[in-house]
C-alpha cells in the first residue's frame, strides 16, 4: 500500500510501549469500526443489487426489451454514465477525488462529500460497469471513522482510525480477517515499528473480524468457485503455473500502460456529463462484444463461468478475457467510482479457462489461479492480496505452493513499472 497507509497501520496500535494495558483500550472501538464499515458495505451492496434487479429484470420486462439485449446493454450504460455524471456534476465535493488518482489507500474527505460518493458507487454497482465497490467504500468508511473518532475522542490520532476502517472494510470484503492481515503485514514491512508485529495487528485484525463477521451473518461472501477438485500438484501444474501467471501479468502491464492515455482521452471531455456517458457508450459496445457476462464487478459471473469450464470455447474465453480488461480500463478511466479488484478477478478467471480451453492438460483450477494471481499482481501491486484472492478461488492446500512460486517470474514482470493509478497531473505512480 502506498506509504500514507503504511504510516495509518504502523500507528494504529503502537506508542511508547506497548503492553496489554495498552492494547485493551483498543478492543471496542476496533470491534465498534469493524461493525459499521460492514454494515455500510452491506447497505450499499444491498441497495445496488436492488436497483439492479429493477434496471436489468423488471424495466426491460415491462418494456417487452431482451435484459441482456445489445440495445438495452447500450441504454443502460449511457443511462449510468448520464446519472454517475449528474452525481459528480452537483453533488457536493464532486462524488470525491478522481478515482484514477486513489487505491485502497482511501484519502480522508469531508462528511459533506460521502452521500454523493455512495450514491455514485451504488449507481455504478447497479448499472454494469465494470467496477468493484472496494475504493469508494474503503473511503467512505476511513472518512466516518476518522471524523467519529477525532469527534468522540479528540485526544487520538487520525491514523489510527483510518488504519481500523480499512482493515474493517478488507475484511468485509473478502469475508475474513486474513486479507486484512495480509495487507496490513504488508505495510509494516517497509517501516520500523515498536514491538511485536502483532501488537500492531492487534486492533485492525479486530476491526477485519467483527467486519468479516458482520458480513457473514447476513451474506455469504463466494469465493471458492468449486472448480473440478485438484489434487497434488506435480510438474506439468508447476510449468502451467509458472507460463499462465506470467501471462496473466503481462496482460494486465497492457493496461496498465495504456491507462494514462485512455484517461487523458476522457479528461479531454473536461465535463462528467460528457466524460461519464461517452464513457457509458463505450461500455455498451464493449457489453455487445463480450456478452452480459462482462458487465458489473464480476463476482457473480465468474461463478457462471466456473459451474461450466467447458461450456465456451478458447475463443469465447479470449473474447471475455480482452473485453472485460478493457471495459475496466474504461471504467477506471472516465470517471466511475469503483475499484478494480473484483473485475480483475474475472479477466484472470477467463484467462485461465482459456488456457486450460487451449491446451486441455491444464487443470482449470491451475490455469484459473495462476492466471488471477498475474493479473491482480499487475493491477494492484499488492502481492499479498494477490496471492489470497488466487488462492482462495480453488480450495485446495496443493495450489498454495504453485501459486508462491509462479508469483516470482510474475511479480519481475510488474515491480519497478507503472502502476493502475495516476497522479493529480495524470503521470503514473511507480
Amino acid at each position: 500500500m502506498a506509504q500514507d497507509s503504511t504510516q495509518r497501520a504502523g500507528t494504529a496500535v503502537t506508542g511508547p510501549a506497548t503492553t496489554a494495558r495498552t492494547l485493551l483500550p483498543t478492543l471496542v472501538p476496533a470491534l465498534l469500526v469493524g461493525v459499521v464499515t460492514s454494515l455500510v458495505l452491506l447497505g450499499v451492496s444491498t441497495a445496488a443489487e436492488e436497483l439492479q434487479h429493477v434496471l436489468w429484470g423488471n424495466l426491460p420486462d415491462a418494456l417487452g426489451i431482451g435484459r441482456y439485449s445489445v440495445l438495452w446493454m447500450c441504454v443502460m450504460l449511457v443511462a449510468t454514465g448520464v446519472a454517475v455524471g449528474l452525481v459528480v456534476w452537483r453533488a457536493p465535493g464532486h462524488a470525491g477525488p478522481d478515482p484514477a488518482t486513489t487505491g485502497l489507500d482511501a484519502p480522508v474527505l469531508p462528511p459533506a462529500v460521502l452521500p454523493g460518493l455512495l450514491l455514485a458507487t451504488a449507481l455504478v454497482l447497479a448499472g454494469g460497469p465494470s467496477l468493484g465497490p472496494e475504493n469508494p467504500i474503503i473511503a467512505v468508511n476511513v472518512s466516518l471513522a476518522v471524523w467519529a473518532g477525532l469527534r468522540f475522542f479528540p485526544r487520538t490520532e487520525e491514523r489510527g482510525w483510518a488504519a481500523l476502517a480499512e482493515a474493517g472494510t478488507i475484511g468485509a470484503l473478502f469475508g475474513t480477517p486474513v486479507a486484512a492481515a495480509l495487507v496490513i503485514s504488508e505495510a509494516l514491512a517497509g517501516q520500523r515499528i515498536r514491538g511485536r508485529l502483532w501488537d500492531s495487528l492487534f486492533a485492525p485484525l479486530a476491526a477485519a473480524g467483527a467486519g468479516s463477521l458482520t458480513t457473514a451473518l447476513v451474506s455469504e461472501p463466494g469465493f471458492d468457485l468449486r472448480l473440478p477438485p485438484f489434487g497434488h500438484p506435480g510438474w506439468t501444474d508447476l510449468l502451467a503455473s509458472l507460463v499462465v501467471a506470467s501471462v496473466g501479468a503481462v496482460l494486465g502491464m497492457c493496461a496498465v500502460y495504456a491507462f494514462p492515455f485512455v484517461h487523458g482521452a476522457f479528461s479531454r471531455l473536461r465535463h462528467p456529463m460528457l466524460m461519464l456517458p461517452a464513457g457509458g457508450a463505450v461500455l455498451g459496445l464493449l457489453a455487445a462484444l463480450g456478452g452480459h457476462l462482462t458487465l458489473f464487478k464480476g463476482l457473480d459471473e465468474i461463478a457462471e463461468l466456473a459451474r461450466d469450464p467447458d461450456g465456451w470455447t478458447a475463443g469465447g474465453f479470449a473474447t471475455m478475457t480482452v473485453v472485460k480488461l478493457a471495459a475496466l480500463l474504461v471504467a477506471a478511466s472516465c470517471g466511475f467510482r469503483g475499484g478494480r479488484i473484483f473485475p480483475a478477478v474475472f479477466v484472470g478467471t477467463a484467462l485461465g479457462l482459456c488456457a486450460h480451453a487451449l491446451v486441455p492438460g491444464v487443470h482449470p483450477a491451475v490455469g484459473v489461479s495462476a492466471a488471477v494471481l498475474g493479473i491482480l499482481l499487475a493491477i494492484t501491486r499488492q502481492g499479498w492480496v494477490s496471492l489470497f484472492v488466487a488462492a482462495v478461488l480453488v480450495a485446495s492446500p496443493g495450489m498454495l505452493a504453485l501459486l508462491c512460486i509462479a508469483s516470482l517470474p510474475a511479480w519481475l514482470l510488474v515491480t519497478g513499472r507503472p502502476q493502475m493509478q495516476l497522479r493529480a497531473d495524470g503521470t503514473a505512480v511507480r
